[in-house]
């Protein structure tokens, strides 16, 4: 029985010694790692690990992923922002009064200018809307600048980036049972917001959901017909992609002026065109 004992000891002590030899030497190679990421190697290892389950995702989830997504955009020169403080800081005004009249206003709104002279804007998960200079040299007052943020917020308020990646994922295959890698949603999440292409579902739902904030914010709603009809007459290929989606934009328009009673539709704060040319001046 002695035997048998010291054997069973010997044993385990070179399977112990042989576990440690091969924690250290993956900890070194994880090392090695470090200087290259700037990470450490617990990190890397949690980072391969981080599921995100879309169907149960929180408000703080979002906002984190939106932020990564934002940080991607702008890392890699796929939102080029504007630096121009004071038009910053007039649009995140603009964005600030409408997100706090929203249907979702617990959440952080962060509103960026891009330097981009595309009449376009767009949004990802989590608060994040982008205007492009382009579109708001396009729009006459504040109140059609404001239309197309309140849309933009409109789609943040429908969760609509969420559902698009979850269908996104499940095309390309990787959406397992557990929810979808960060890494890969991050990736879903840049595409869709520079291709978004939504539904008639979704394009009616953040337009009526804009409306409604735009008036509530206290903007006259004739900005949004008046941005949307501009757009139409313009015509030619330079239909931006918010509007180059299902369902049509004479469709919408329609059903804006079924919602838009004529006799108050230019009561409310905006329409100042002299005030808004001096707001962006600096463009």
């Amino acid at each position: 029985m002695l035997h048998l004992s010291s054997l069973f000891h010997g044993r385990r002590r070179r399977w112990l010694y042989g576990l440690f030899s091969l924690i250290l030497a993956f900890s070194i190679g994880l090392t090695n790692v470090i200087p290259a990421h700037a990470v450490s190697w617990f990190e890397l290892l949690i980072r391969g690990a981080q599921i995100i389950q879309l169907s149960r995702i929180s408000d703080q989830q979002e906002v984190e992923l939106g932020s990564q997504i934002n940080e991607e955009l702008i890392k890699s020169g796929q939102a080029k922002i504007y630096p121009n403080r004071a038009l910053t800081k007039y649009i995140n005004n603009i964005g600030q009064q409408l997100a706090r009249t929203s249907s979702r206003p617990n959440i952080s709104y962060t509103f960026q200018v891009v330097d981009d002279r595309s009449i376009n804007a767009f949004a990802t998960m989590g608060g994040f809307v982008y205007i492009n200079t382009g579109l708001i040299l396009k729009a006459d007052n504040e109140a059609e600048l404001a239309s197309v943020i309140g849309h933009e917020i409109g789609h943040i308020v429908g969760r609509h980036a969420i559902e698009q990646m979850r269908e996104r994922a499940i095309a390309q295959g990787v959406l397992s049972t557990a929810g979808l890698d960060t890494s890969q949603a991050v990736q879903i999440g840049v595409e869709l917001a520079l291709t978004r292409r939504n539904s008639r579902q979704d394009e009616l739902e953040a337009d009526r959901f804009g409306l409604e904030n735009l008036t509530k914010a206290g903007y006259a709603p004739s900005g949004m017909l008046g941005f949307m009809q501009k757009l139409l007459e313009a015509g030619g290929g330079s239909t931006p992609t918010f509007l180059s989606t299902h369902p049509a934009t004479s469709e919408r328009i329609e059903l804006l002026e079924q919602s838009i009673d004529p006799k108050t539709a230019n009561v409310g704060k905006g329409l100042d065109k002299q005030a808004y040319k001096s707001q962006i001046r600096h463009l």
